[in-house]
């Protein structure tokens, strides 16, 4: 094993033993048991292993899964519920035992599957941070040492030497993040646990996140929130019913995971089929992996004195992801001017008319038009719908032809971004696609000369700089 592959597990299987009934529970292995013994009649012993092998089936929560974890990597794991993340987290830290397979992990665990879990609900705030630290296989000395910085980073007063019994939930998971961030170890496992606590206290967790493995910290990070798992993550992992269906960027992983989720049923394993198509491909997960999976065309040449959106034909994503149709079909997106022109080399400041239009093949019922504009790797920066969902189209009929436009201000810095179209309606009583493609179109925001704002997103920012005159005068008197 390599001295930079801090976690490897290699074909896992998880399995669980599902009773038939709770009786089968008991009469089951006493069969099984009966099956063995050599003197009884064959034809008795065979009845007995077909009932006893009747009276259960084994579900498997994880299927030959194999992956590798380098150190100071950040690794997402996404997936619908049931799909065996928590399963894999679990094995990973210990917790579990694979039935098959086996796990290596070079490095100390800290696991943050159910935060406040490990507090004794009697014992003060102060005396669950020693005991965690115990745990964590810290001596006394090393958690007194750290134990202001864990106090600080809770905030919650004078609350720390009361029994955390008293504690709100809130004050629970900020003492527990608290304990675990701050005594973490190497390798560092975050199961939803950030879902809860105010958003202040969430960007608090997540600076730390990002700090730890700044310095060299692996972390393995689990959320629905696939848009943290894009900015946080340098590689993803999917996993569907147990399977790992895909290891590639956060960003293509995500697609891939929205296509599926999306899929009407009948069509979802012939999408798992296309996800593991990719598998035979290296090329394109090597590349999806280290690099933005789309081509850039260079930018062109902008005078100093003047900046003109217009039209550069080889502009085209490469990673576009259409969903599969459920009555409705998206066409011919495209960006224009206010002169009707179709641009995609934009001048930050102007506005613009994003637009597509939808052919149905169905009718469709509660329906909803929809934008997104993301950058490079994904990072969804804003978008809009054409009605709220309280206020949707009641119904549009079959062979009907909707046109949708959006205007919007292009209030973004000199980049390179991508949009996505969708419409949603109603289906079996939930909002779900009726279609979707990501990554359809990308245009450029041109470079501009003297152009003083930073970042992505064009905050109007003026600054002003201003001297005092006499710490002027008397800096200058002093050099």
């Amino acid at each position: 094993m390599s001295a930079e592959i801090v976690v490897a597990v290699k074909n896992v299987s998880k399995a669980y033993t599902i009773w038939a009934s709770p009786s089968a529970r008991l009469h089951g292995p006493m069969l099984g048991q009966i099956g063995q013994m050599p003197f009884l009649p064959a034809r008795l012993r065979n009845s007995c292993k077909r009932l006893s092998h009747e009276s259960f089936r084994n579900f498997y929560a994880l299927k030959d899964i194999s992956l590798e974890v380098a150190k100071g990597e950040c690794l997402g794991i996404v997936g619908q519920n049931g799909s065996g993340k928590s399963t894999l987290l679990q094995v990973i830290a210990g917790i579990l035992k694979p039935t098959m397979g086996s796990v290596e992990v070079h490095g100390k665990i800290t696991a943050l599957l159910e935060l406040g879990s490990g507090f004794n609900p009697d014992f003060t705030g102060r005396e669950n941070v020693f005991l965690n630290g115990s745990v964590l296989g810290l001596s006394t000395e090393a958690v007194r040492a750290k134990f202001d910085e864990v106090a600080a980073f809770a905030d919650i007063g004078d609350f720390i030497d009361q029994p955390t019994k008293t504690y709100s939930s809130g004050m629970t998971v900020r003492l527990a993040f608290a304990v675990q961030a701050t005594l973490n170890q190497d390798i560092l496992i975050v199961d939803e646990a950030l879902a809860v606590g105010d958003e202040a206290f969430q960007r608090k967790c997540f600076s730390r996140i990002e700090s730890f493995r700044k310095q060299g910290g692996t972390i393995l990070f689990v959320s629905h929130a696939t848009n943290i798992v894009v900015e946080l993550c340098q590689r993803a992992i999917l996993l569907d019913g147990g399977e790992l269906l895909l290891d590639a960027s956060p960003k293509l992983v995500v697609a891939k995971y929205h296509k599926l989720l999306f899929a009407p049923h009948e069509k979802k394993e012939a999408v798992r089929q296309e996800i593991r198509a990719l598998r035979s491909q290296p090329l394109l997960l090597k590349r999806a992996t280290t690099l933005p999976d789309v081509e850039v065309t260079p930018a062109p040449k902008v005078q100093a004195d003047t900046v003109e959106d217009s039209y550069v034909p080889g502009m085209v994503p490469q990673s576009t992801i259409s969903f599969v149709p459920r009555g409705a079909n998206i066409e011919n997106p495209r960006i224009l001017a206010l002169d009707g022109r179709v641009v995609n080399n934009l001048v930050r400041g102007r506005e613009y008319i994003y637009t597509y239009q939808v052919r149905f093949t169905e009718p469709a019922y509660r329906v909803r038009f929809g934008m997104l504009i993301k950058t490079t790797v994904g990072t969804e920066l804003g978008g809009g719908a054409s009605h709220p969902a309280a206020a949707p189209m009641e119904f549009i009929e079959a062979g009907q032809i909707a046109r949708v436009r959006f205007r919007f201000r292009c209030l973004l810095h000199p980049s390179v971004y991508f949009m996505n179209a969708g419409v949603m309606g109603v289906v079996d009583g939930a909002e779900v696609y009726l279609h979707r493609h990501l990554d359809v179109i990308m245009f450029r925001v041109q470079e501009e000369p003297y152009l003083i704002g930073t970042g992505v997103v064009d905050f109007g920012i003026q600054p002003e700089v201003s001297f005092d005159k006499q710490t002027t005068a008397i800096s200058n008197s002093a050099g």
